[in-house]
């Protein structure tokens, strides 16, 4: 479509789609917000805030990038000139995630090298923050290079860079044809391993387990939304560029039923792993299993190191494919965030795939490199938080409003989706979109900003947050006013209305 690249196959583009949306956070923040949240209780709230806002909005995005044939800003320039800015905020969220999430999965790959053996011995937070991260003392600081986590990250960047410089087809659809498949059965069988440890029924009772009370509770229902809207790569840019590489006869909806349904197996599949383990861990160390939950970096780089280290037997191994899982799902979440930005300086600037990713993925490769320092864990972790509640919520909540309030768009959005799916969408897509979500990320945006204002992150310093989490977040709104100044050329806020191959 006006030379515009295209997925190979429908299933590749869902391979792809749920790639990006099965990430670390499905791993080491799903089970956890159950667990804390009601436990088997949660997914009630959990299934419904996907229902009503998780795949409303994945269609959105689906239906954008189909019907506009753009990234994310050209999209958003398409639709409404004046709402450009949104789809450059996004993409400049993807970009500010970039940076870190490349030092994460350089983590994973480094671990997968250290469980062989189980070099992290028995104190593993003593080895992770002292001889592995060699955290700095105080926040702010920089310190030096550290070589074990610069190296690693090294690689990352050129299997991310490489995959990107191939293309849509060749590039990105192939690796995700490789890493989701074997993220899968890497994960069964972890998860199958874990099941038969002593001990796995009670992670497993403590997972499933419905605690009733809960669900009443405003805050279990937030979280519910805050993990379907966060795992689900939603206002990230990622799916409005995705979607703009589908042929003319796609099905949308179902595409995105698919892909979010997905992502939720994964999320519950990882659940039954993670407190299996858990389980058998409680049960050797004779204490009671919320001693040992854990969630983030904690629970996979100092808890199931502990676990690895009291398997019964093929600890390494056992080891080895936990970490292996998690440079998979990275991998192929950042490919999606890079790609992002990839898409948006190749239609603004006219310039080639190549250009783009050099320049683009290169300049995030190289700002990656602060958080390869001593005191990268405090800006990762500052960084990570703000670009999070106040770069991808509040970017989520500011396009659902402007599209289904401000432009009206979500009629001629419809009509487009039920013009190539089976599935229609009715007056319920509307409501979700036009009143379901708005209130729900507006309560949590106005909560978080309380929060934040109330009591710093963690707390950090002031001085330490206005720039590295605060400063972060506006620079990303920033990016959208600067870039959406720049003017398009001529023709390039016309759809493109070229036939294409049914997918």
């Amino acid at each position: 479509m006006n030379g515009r690249e295209q997925w190979g196959t429908r299933a590749g583009f869902i391979l792809a789609a749920v790639g990006s949306a099965v990430g670390l956070g499905n791993i080491w923040r799903f089970p956890y917000v159950a667990y804390e949240n009601g436990g088997g209780a949660f997914f009630f709230p959990y299934l419904f805030a996907l229902l009503t806002a998780g795949i409303p909005l994945l269609i959105m995005e689906f239906t954008m990038g189909h019907k506009y044939r753009g990234s994310a800003p050209l999209s958003y320039a398409r639709m409404n000139k004046k709402t450009e800015w949104i789809g450059w905020w996004q993409v400049g969220v993807s970009f500010v995630i970039a940076t870190y999430y490349a030092v994460i999965i350089a983590w994973a790959m480094a671990y997968a090298y250290f469980a062989i053996g189980q070099r992290w011995g028995e104190d593993t937070g003593g080895f992770l923050f002292g001889e592995y991260l060699q955290l700095a003392e105080v926040p702010g600081q920089i310190g030096s290079l550290v070589p074990s986590v610069f190296f690693p990250l090294i690689l990352v960047w050129v299997i991310t860079l490489g995959v990107l410089f191939k293309g849509v087809k060749k590039g990105i659809e192939v690796a995700n044809r490789i890493f989701i498949p074997a993220l899968v059965v890497l994960f069964l069988i972890i998860v199958i391993r874990a099941l038969t440890l002593e001990g796995a029924a009670v992670g497993l009772d403590a997972f499933f387990k419905p605690n009733w009370s809960e669900i009443m509770t405003p805050s279990v229902w937030v979280a519910a939304y805050g993990q379907v809207f966060f795992s689900l790569s939603i206002a990230f840019a990622i799916m409005i560029t995705y979607s703009s590489y589908l042929g003319k006869k796609s099905d949308i909806t179902n595409n995105a039923f698919i892909t979010g349904f997905s992502n939720s197996s994964f999320e519950v599949l990882a659940g039954i792993g993670v407190f299996a383990a858990l389980g058998f861990m409680a049960t050797q160390a004779g204490v009671p299993l919320n001693e040992v939950a854990a969630a983030g970096i904690g629970l996979a780089f100092v808890v199931f190191p502990q676990i690895i280290n009291t398997f019964p037997a093929l600890n390494g191994l056992f080891g080895f494919l936990f970490f292996a899982c998690l440079v998979l799902a990275g991998l192929s979440s950042l490919i999606s965030i890079v790609q992002t930005f990839v898409a948006g300086l190749q239609d603004k600037f006219k310039i080639s795939r190549g250009k783009a990713v050099i320049f683009g993925g290169g300049l995030s490769a190289l700002i990656s490199v602060l958080f390869a320092t001593q005191g990268g864990l405090f800006f990762l972790d500052a960084a990570d938080h703000f670009i999070n509640t106040f770069g991808v919520a509040l970017s989520g909540l500011v396009s659902v409003i402007t599209v289904s309030w401000f432009v009206k768009k979500l009629p001629e959005l419809q009509g487009h989706a039920n013009s190539v799916s089976d599935i229609r969408l009715g007056l319920w897509w509307k409501v979700c979109l036009g009143v379901i979500t708005p209130i729900v990320l507006g309560y949590m945006a106005i909560q978080n900003l309380i929060g934040n204002i109330q009591e710093n992150y963690e707390g950090y310093a002031t001085s330490f947050l206005l720039y590295s989490g605060w400063g972060v977040a506006i620079g990303a709104i920033l990016i959208g006013f600067i870039f959406s100044a720049i003017k398009w050329g001529q023709n390039d806020l016309e759809i493109p209305k070229e036939k294409g191959a049914e997918l």
